[in-house]
């Protein structure tokens, strides 16, 4: 009789420890695709900011050169001079190619 009870104790523990495992196993196996997800996020949060830099960049060269168009006559004459392609008699100058 004894042994009977300890049989069946021994198999509930093991029942438990088998339970135990595969439980863990599971909440294992779920969190493996939510942090798949949240690394998906953070790149694109990466982005996201790494644009927005550029952008803010751009941003604050356009009004600089907005403010030296609207300020600066030296700076408005040699915009236009480029642009129009005029220049002064003896003046040299070196054009470059962008790609």
């Amino acid at each position: 009789m004894e042994a009977r009870v300890r049989a069946i104790q021994g198999a509930g523990r093991a029942l438990m420890i088998v339970c135990s495992l595969s439980l863990g196993f599971v909440v294992v196996a779920m969190a493996f695709p939510e942090q798949r997800e949240l690394e998906q996020l953070e790149h694109k949060l990466a982005e996201a900011r790494e644009n927005e830099h550029q952008v803010k960049s751009e941003r604050d060269a356009r009004q600089i050169e907005l403010k030296a168009l609207r300020e600066d006559p030296e700076y408005l004459e040699l915009h236009a001079r480029d642009r129009l392609g005029y220049y002064l008699p003896g003046e040299k100058v070196l054009r470059f190619k962008q790609d």
